[in-house]
Protein backbone atom coordinates (compact mmCIF):
# COMPACT_ATOMS: atom_id res chain seq x y z
CA UNK A 1 0.00 0.00 0.00
CA UNK A 2 1.35 3.35 -0.90
CA UNK A 3 -0.83 5.84 0.90
CA UNK A 4 -0.86 10.06 -0.40
CA UNK A 5 -0.64 11.96 3.10
CA UNK A 6 -2.69 15.51 2.78
CA UNK A 7 -1.94 18.67 5.16
CA UNK A 8 -4.99 17.98 7.10
CA UNK A 9 -3.90 14.84 8.63
CA UNK A 10 -5.99 12.47 6.24
CA UNK A 11 -4.29 9.86 3.95
CA UNK A 12 -5.82 7.77 0.89
CA UNK A 13 -4.55 4.84 -0.43
CA UNK A 14 -5.56 1.82 -2.95
CA UNK A 15 -5.82 -2.27 -1.26
CA UNK A 16 -7.78 -5.12 -2.12
CA UNK A 17 -9.27 -7.48 -0.26
CA UNK A 18 -7.57 -10.91 0.95
CA UNK A 19 -8.45 -14.00 -1.18
CA UNK A 20 -9.43 -15.63 2.01
CA UNK A 21 -12.84 -13.55 2.08
CA UNK A 22 -14.16 -15.13 -0.83
CA UNK A 23 -16.23 -17.68 0.72
CA UNK A 24 -19.38 -17.86 -1.61
CA UNK A 25 -19.16 -16.86 -5.20
CA UNK A 26 -16.86 -13.92 -5.23
CA UNK A 27 -18.32 -11.73 -2.54
CA UNK A 28 -16.10 -10.70 0.24
CA UNK A 29 -17.43 -11.27 3.97
CA UNK A 30 -17.80 -8.66 6.21
CA UNK A 31 -14.68 -9.28 8.62
CA UNK A 32 -12.54 -8.48 5.55
CA UNK A 33 -13.96 -4.79 4.92
CA UNK A 34 -13.18 -4.96 8.65
CA UNK A 35 -9.41 -6.15 8.09
CA UNK A 36 -8.84 -3.61 5.39
CA UNK A 37 -10.43 -0.88 7.84
CA UNK A 38 -7.24 -2.12 10.14
CA UNK A 39 -4.75 -2.20 7.58
CA UNK A 40 -5.60 1.57 6.41
CA UNK A 41 -5.17 2.82 10.06
CA UNK A 42 -1.97 0.87 10.12
CA UNK A 43 -0.88 2.83 7.18
CA UNK A 44 -1.99 6.47 8.56
CA UNK A 45 0.49 5.85 11.58
CA UNK A 46 3.51 4.20 8.89
CA UNK A 47 2.72 7.53 7.13
CA UNK A 48 3.55 9.65 9.36
CA UNK A 49 6.15 7.80 10.53
CA UNK A 50 4.77 5.76 13.70
CA UNK A 51 4.44 2.35 12.06
CA UNK A 52 3.93 -0.65 15.36
CA UNK A 53 7.66 -1.78 15.29
CA UNK A 54 8.59 1.60 15.92
CA UNK A 55 5.79 2.60 18.63
CA UNK A 56 6.95 -0.61 19.88
CA UNK A 57 10.78 -0.29 19.98
CA UNK A 58 11.61 2.83 20.77
CA UNK A 59 8.67 4.33 22.33
CA UNK A 60 7.70 1.02 24.32
CA UNK A 61 3.89 1.46 23.12
CA UNK A 62 1.66 -1.55 21.44
CA UNK A 63 -0.71 -0.07 18.83
CA UNK A 64 -3.94 -1.56 19.50
CA UNK A 65 -7.36 -0.83 17.32
CA UNK A 66 -9.84 -0.27 20.30
CA UNK A 67 -13.34 0.46 18.49
CA UNK A 68 -14.67 -0.62 15.49
CA UNK A 69 -17.97 0.62 14.06
CA UNK A 70 -18.64 -0.16 10.40
CA UNK A 71 -21.68 0.19 8.10
CA UNK A 72 -21.53 -1.64 4.89
CA UNK A 73 -23.47 0.00 2.12
CA UNK A 74 -22.38 -2.27 -1.12
CA UNK A 75 -20.89 -5.52 -2.05
CA UNK A 76 -17.13 -6.02 -2.48
CA UNK A 77 -15.89 -8.54 -5.07
CA UNK A 78 -12.37 -9.90 -4.64
CA UNK A 79 -11.22 -8.56 -7.61
CA UNK A 80 -12.47 -4.93 -7.18
CA UNK A 81 -10.12 -2.56 -5.90
CA UNK A 82 -10.60 -0.25 -2.66
CA UNK A 83 -9.63 3.33 -2.74
CA UNK A 84 -9.55 3.76 1.31
CA UNK A 85 -9.44 7.25 3.22
CA UNK A 86 -8.76 7.35 6.57
CA UNK A 87 -9.11 10.93 8.22
CA UNK A 88 -7.58 11.76 12.31
CA UNK A 89 -10.24 13.20 14.29
CA UNK A 90 -8.32 13.94 16.94
CA UNK A 91 -7.65 11.46 20.70
CA UNK A 92 -7.23 8.37 18.52
CA UNK A 93 -10.88 8.29 16.55
CA UNK A 94 -10.11 8.39 12.77
CA UNK A 95 -12.73 8.00 9.92
CA UNK A 96 -12.59 5.77 7.53
CA UNK A 97 -14.49 5.38 4.01
CA UNK A 98 -13.74 2.47 1.42
CA UNK A 99 -15.03 3.21 -2.11
CA UNK A 100 -14.94 0.19 -4.72
CA UNK A 101 -13.65 0.61 -8.15
CA UNK A 102 -16.07 -1.23 -10.88
CA UNK A 103 -16.04 -0.65 -14.60
CA UNK A 104 -19.11 1.88 -13.50
CA UNK A 105 -16.39 4.51 -11.76
CA UNK A 106 -16.49 3.51 -7.39
CA UNK A 107 -19.31 3.24 -5.00
CA UNK A 108 -19.23 3.69 -1.05
CA UNK A 109 -18.31 0.05 0.31
CA UNK A 110 -17.83 1.59 4.04
CA UNK A 111 -18.04 4.11 6.69
CA UNK A 112 -16.40 3.50 9.53
CA UNK A 113 -15.16 4.35 12.84
CA UNK A 114 -12.37 3.57 14.56
CA UNK A 115 -10.39 4.43 17.98
CA UNK A 116 -7.08 3.41 18.60
CA UNK A 117 -4.87 3.44 21.74
CA UNK A 118 -1.33 2.93 22.39
CA UNK A 119 -0.25 0.76 25.36
CA UNK A 120 2.01 1.04 27.91
CA UNK A 121 4.23 -2.42 27.29
CA UNK A 122 6.42 -4.17 30.22
CA UNK A 123 9.95 -4.73 29.37
CA UNK A 124 10.86 -2.42 26.93
CA UNK A 125 14.37 -1.12 27.97
CA UNK A 126 15.42 2.44 27.74
CA UNK A 127 11.53 4.36 26.15
CA UNK A 128 11.97 7.29 23.97
CA UNK A 129 9.84 10.35 24.96
CA UNK A 130 6.88 10.59 22.03
CA UNK A 131 5.81 13.00 20.58
CA UNK A 132 3.23 15.34 21.55
CA UNK A 133 0.73 14.97 19.08
CA UNK A 134 0.18 11.25 19.62
CA UNK A 135 1.12 11.38 23.60
CA UNK A 136 -3.02 11.83 24.22
CA UNK A 137 -3.13 8.42 23.04
CA UNK A 138 -1.30 5.95 25.76
CA UNK A 139 -3.66 4.22 27.66
CA UNK A 140 -3.04 1.96 30.75
CA UNK A 141 -5.24 -0.86 29.38
CA UNK A 142 -6.88 -1.86 26.29
CA UNK A 143 -10.50 -0.80 26.26
CA UNK A 144 -12.41 1.64 24.98
CA UNK A 145 -13.59 4.68 25.81
CA UNK A 146 -17.43 5.05 26.18
CA UNK A 147 -18.23 1.29 25.80
CA UNK A 148 -21.65 0.70 25.84
CA UNK A 149 -23.09 -1.79 28.72
CA UNK A 150 -24.33 -4.77 28.27
CA UNK A 151 -27.65 -5.96 26.63
CA UNK A 152 -29.97 -8.02 28.20
CA UNK A 153 -28.63 -11.83 28.21
CA UNK A 154 -32.14 -14.11 27.27
CA UNK A 155 -32.90 -17.86 28.12
CA UNK A 156 -32.58 -18.04 24.51
CA UNK A 157 -28.81 -17.26 23.98
CA UNK A 158 -26.12 -19.05 22.51
CA UNK A 159 -22.91 -19.51 24.48
CA UNK A 160 -19.21 -20.48 23.20
CA UNK A 161 -15.97 -20.72 24.73
CA UNK A 162 -12.86 -20.62 22.92
CA UNK A 163 -9.13 -20.41 24.06
CA UNK A 164 -7.00 -17.52 23.42
CA UNK A 165 -4.52 -18.62 21.39
CA UNK A 166 -1.12 -16.77 20.25
CA UNK A 167 -2.42 -16.02 17.00
CA UNK A 168 -5.09 -13.75 18.97
CA UNK A 169 -2.89 -12.07 20.74
CA UNK A 170 -0.76 -8.95 19.96
CA UNK A 171 2.95 -8.18 21.84
CA UNK A 172 3.12 -11.90 23.45
CA UNK A 173 0.04 -11.53 25.64
CA UNK A 174 -2.88 -9.32 25.16
CA UNK A 175 -5.94 -10.39 22.93
CA UNK A 176 -6.37 -8.09 19.66
CA UNK A 177 -9.26 -5.97 18.03
CA UNK A 178 -9.29 -8.50 15.15
CA UNK A 179 -9.52 -12.07 17.28
CA UNK A 180 -12.91 -10.67 18.38
CA UNK A 181 -14.28 -9.68 14.80
CA UNK A 182 -12.91 -13.59 13.83
CA UNK A 183 -14.83 -14.66 17.07
CA UNK A 184 -17.75 -12.67 15.96
CA UNK A 185 -17.83 -14.38 12.66
CA UNK A 186 -17.73 -17.77 14.32
CA UNK A 187 -20.27 -17.23 16.99
CA UNK A 188 -22.72 -15.91 14.44
CA UNK A 189 -21.98 -19.38 12.22
CA UNK A 190 -21.91 -21.75 15.63
CA UNK A 191 -25.54 -20.27 16.62
CA UNK A 192 -26.88 -20.76 12.98
CA UNK A 193 -25.66 -24.03 13.40
CA UNK A 194 -27.33 -24.28 16.79
CA UNK A 195 -30.52 -23.15 15.63
CA UNK A 196 -29.99 -25.34 12.38
CA UNK A 197 -30.10 -23.06 9.89
CA UNK A 198 -26.69 -23.25 9.09
CA UNK A 199 -24.88 -21.47 6.43
CA UNK A 200 -24.66 -24.55 4.13
CA UNK A 201 -28.23 -25.93 4.86
CA UNK A 202 -29.49 -22.05 3.97
CA UNK A 203 -27.45 -22.29 0.95
CA UNK A 204 -28.67 -25.69 -0.74
CA UNK A 205 -32.45 -24.78 0.19
CA UNK A 206 -33.05 -21.95 -0.50
CA UNK A 207 -29.90 -20.13 -2.11
CA UNK A 208 -29.58 -17.72 0.87
CA UNK A 209 -26.19 -16.42 1.88
CA UNK A 210 -25.07 -14.24 5.15
CA UNK A 211 -25.13 -10.67 4.21
CA UNK A 212 -24.04 -8.09 7.10
CA UNK A 213 -24.91 -4.44 6.92
CA UNK A 214 -23.10 -3.35 10.09
CA UNK A 215 -21.06 -4.07 12.77
CA UNK A 216 -18.88 -2.89 15.73
CA UNK A 217 -16.31 -4.34 18.33
CA UNK A 218 -14.95 -2.70 20.79
CA UNK A 219 -12.05 -3.94 23.54
CA UNK A 220 -13.58 -3.44 27.36
CA UNK A 221 -10.55 -4.70 28.76
CA UNK A 222 -7.48 -7.01 28.39
CA UNK A 223 -7.83 -10.66 27.74
CA UNK A 224 -4.27 -12.23 28.07
CA UNK A 225 -2.90 -15.25 25.92
CA UNK A 226 -4.41 -18.90 27.19
CA UNK A 227 -7.45 -17.68 29.37
CA UNK A 228 -10.98 -18.72 28.16
CA UNK A 229 -13.27 -16.74 25.95
CA UNK A 230 -16.88 -17.54 27.54
CA UNK A 231 -18.76 -15.97 24.35
CA UNK A 232 -22.38 -15.12 24.65
CA UNK A 233 -24.90 -14.63 21.08
CA UNK A 234 -28.35 -12.86 21.75
CA UNK A 235 -30.24 -11.89 19.30
CA UNK A 236 -32.65 -9.24 20.55
CA UNK A 237 -34.94 -8.20 17.23
CA UNK A 238 -35.66 -8.53 13.72
CA UNK A 239 -36.07 -5.78 11.47
CA UNK A 240 -38.47 -5.27 8.83
CA UNK A 241 -38.68 -9.07 8.40
CA UNK A 242 -34.86 -8.66 6.76
CA UNK A 243 -32.14 -8.89 9.68
CA UNK A 244 -31.14 -9.95 12.95
CA UNK A 245 -30.04 -7.20 15.28
CA UNK A 246 -27.65 -9.08 17.74
CA UNK A 247 -24.85 -8.84 20.44
CA UNK A 248 -21.83 -10.59 21.18
CA UNK A 249 -20.62 -10.19 24.97
CA UNK A 250 -16.75 -11.86 26.12
CA UNK A 251 -15.76 -12.77 29.39
CA UNK A 252 -12.91 -14.44 31.19
CA UNK A 253 -13.71 -15.83 34.91
CA UNK A 254 -10.68 -14.08 37.18
CA UNK A 255 -10.93 -14.87 41.15
CA UNK A 256 -14.44 -16.64 40.76
CA UNK A 257 -16.14 -13.74 38.50
CA UNK A 258 -16.36 -12.65 35.00
CA UNK A 259 -14.56 -9.90 33.96
CA UNK A 260 -16.20 -8.77 30.62
CA UNK A 261 -13.54 -8.18 27.92
CA UNK A 262 -14.87 -7.36 24.81
CA UNK A 263 -18.81 -6.63 23.55
CA UNK A 264 -19.86 -6.74 19.92
CA UNK A 265 -23.12 -5.90 17.66
CA UNK A 266 -24.29 -6.98 14.37
CA UNK A 267 -26.89 -6.34 11.98
CA UNK A 268 -27.08 -9.77 9.95
CA UNK A 269 -29.60 -10.83 7.02
CA UNK A 270 -29.61 -12.52 4.17
CA UNK A 271 -28.75 -12.14 0.14
CA UNK A 272 -29.68 -14.34 -2.93
CA UNK A 273 -26.87 -16.29 -4.45
CA UNK A 274 -28.08 -17.00 -7.50
CA UNK A 275 -30.79 -15.84 -10.24
CA UNK A 276 -31.67 -12.50 -11.31
CA UNK A 277 -31.89 -11.44 -7.16
CA UNK A 278 -28.47 -12.26 -6.68
CA UNK A 279 -26.76 -9.98 -3.97
CA UNK A 280 -30.39 -8.61 -2.91
CA UNK A 281 -31.86 -8.99 0.54
CA UNK A 282 -34.49 -11.89 0.97
CA UNK A 283 -37.45 -11.72 3.13
CA UNK A 284 -37.11 -14.16 6.55
CA UNK A 285 -39.88 -15.69 6.89
CA UNK A 286 -42.04 -16.23 10.09
CA UNK A 287 -40.74 -19.49 10.65
CA UNK A 288 -37.21 -18.39 10.34
CA UNK A 289 -38.11 -15.21 12.21
CA UNK A 290 -39.10 -17.38 14.82
CA UNK A 291 -36.05 -19.87 15.42
CA UNK A 292 -33.78 -16.91 15.13
CA UNK A 293 -35.66 -15.30 17.95
CA UNK A 294 -35.17 -19.14 19.97
CA UNK A 295 -39.28 -19.48 19.91
CA UNK A 296 -39.70 -23.18 18.78
CA UNK A 297 -40.07 -24.95 21.91
CA UNK A 298 -36.24 -23.37 23.19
Amino acid sequence: MTAMVDSQQAITLPCRPRFEGANIRTWVGFKHFMYLVEEAVLQWFRSHGYGPHRLYHEHGLGLELLDSSVQLPALLEIDDEVLAKVVARGDGRFVVTLHIGNQGGRTLGLRGRVTVGLIREQGIPECVELADELAELIREDAHAPGVAPALPITGSAFRWSWRARYFHCHYSDRVQHSAYVRALEEVVDRFLVDRDISIASMLRSRGWIPVVSRARVQLVATAHMEETIHTTFTVHEILKKAAFDATMDCHVERDGSPVRVATARILHGYAASRGEDAGGLVVLDRGIQATLMGKLGR
